[in-house]
């Protein structure tokens, strides 16, 4: 995987970057928040591990970025594991969150958490996404059966009409319940 690690301490991001190499993963490096943000701009990483606290931008709100710009899955890393910290990290879009000093196992383990639970997070998205269009679709066939009812169809009728516009136009049930709709 191609992972970016943002983190002003060289120390630590060498420590990262040594683990990273060792368990197969091309590594990039930020010595700040708007390092970071660029290198997700130009290389697309496939994760990112960062600091919580940064020069410029802090992790939290790289964090924030990234999601707007390119979401991929975040750890977060720090030295403190305060509980408001850790209340506050999780209203941010963050996928983990480690404790330095990190070891090579826990950092596997989060790296794998981080991205299932990203790939989940995504795949509901998409359902829900896909279930918002299902339900407007479902909503705007209903309005143009109303509409063909009022003229004196069962409602049996009326959708089979939307059915046979759509069908002789071959078009969506969709955009012939809209093109009924403009009709009046």
């Amino acid at each position: 995987m191609k992972i970016l690690i943002a983190d002003d301490e060289a120390i630590i991001r060498m420590g990262l970057k040594s683990m990273l190499a060792e368990l197969g993963h091309t590594v990039f490096e930020a010595t700040n928040g708007r390092e970071a943000l660029q290198i997700v701009q130009h290389q697309h990483p496939e994760l990112a591990l960062l600091d919580i606290q940064m020069p410029y931008t802090d992790g939290l709100h790289v964090a924030r970025a990234i999601e707007r710009v390119r979401p991929i899955p975040v750890v977060i890393l720090t030295a403190f594991g305060q509980k408001e910290l850790v209340d506050k990290a999780s209203e941010y879009p963050i996928h983990g969150y480690l404790i330095k000093p990190v070891q090579s196992a826990e950092l596997n383990a989060a790296l794998a958490v981080a991205t299932r639970r990203f790939a989940e997070t995504r795949a509901l998205l998409a359902e829900k996404a896909r279930l918002e269009q299902a339900l407007a679709t479902r909503k705007l066939i209903d309005r143009a059966k109303g509409r063909l009812m009022e003229s004196g169809l069962t409602e049996e009728e009326a959708y089979q009409a939307v059915q046979r516009h759509a069908r002789e136009r071959r078009i969506s049930m969709a955009d012939a319940a809209r093109e009924i709709l403009e009709w009046q």
